[in-house]
């Protein structure tokens, strides 16, 4: 039981990060920068999307809430690259990019959650799977917006910037950023601040799927 368990919440976690990361491809491409199908991201094979730190933390996370732990799934995939320069409108169409990754996520979980309602309440196994697609699904989503780099939030955030805060805002991110998420993803007290930071709004989009 616990073994097909796993199975579930891999397949979900393999839902997530493949459809998070094409959604940021298929947007820079639509946009004017061919840099990601020229590197095969624009591609629903999960392993072009791998990463090693940031997908190996969200299969652990995972498979600890799969185990029963109250735990929210944390993680990220293989950043998609671009070019701005392909860009028509860099600034707002780097946000536009970066938003269609959590975006994607979300609609997802929508999808499930009424197919869950719909057809899949009284079949267990799609039961369990829509629930962890859900839950994937929504907290990769919430996490990737949180405002610190490489995560979408920060591109999101220097897109509704001022120019000049928004130059500000990236140089300090590009040179802090990963040591700041990092550093809030450690978990002191037994939580990590992180988790503390997003669990409200995790739990209140899941009260509205599930």
């Amino acid at each position: 039981m616990i073994f097909i368990s796993l199975l579930i919440w891999l397949l979900a976690v393999t839902i997530a990060i493949t459809i998070h990361e094409f959604s940021h491809a298929l947007a820079s491409d639509r946009l004017g920068d061919p840099t990601a199908r020229l590197q095969n991201r624009l591609s629903l094979n999960p392993l072009n999307h791998y990463d090693r730190i940031g997908t190996t933390m969200l299969l652990a996370s995972s498979f600890l809430r799969a185990l029963g732990a109250p735990v929210i799934p944390l993680g990220w995939a293989k950043p998609v690259q671009y070019d701005p320069y392909n860009l028509l409108h860099p600034k707002r169409d780097t946000a536009l990019i970066a938003l269609a990754g959590p975006v994607s996520n979300l609609l997802v979980a929508g999808l499930f959650s009424f197919l869950l309602k719909t057809f899949f309440l009284e079949i267990p196994l799609l039961n369990v799977l829509s629930v962890a697609i859900i839950t994937i699904n929504v907290s990769l989503a919430l996490f990737n917006l949180v405002p610190v780099h490489p995560l979408d939030g920060s591109k999101i955030l220097e897109g509704l910037l001022p120019d000049s805060m928004a130059y500000e805002y990236e140089a300090i991110m590009h040179r802090y950023g990963f040591f700041l998420l990092i550093l809030l993803i450690v978990p002191f007290s037994g939580t990590s601040a992180l988790t503390a930071l997003i669990s409200p709004a995790v739990n209140f989009v899941l009260n509205l799927f599930l």
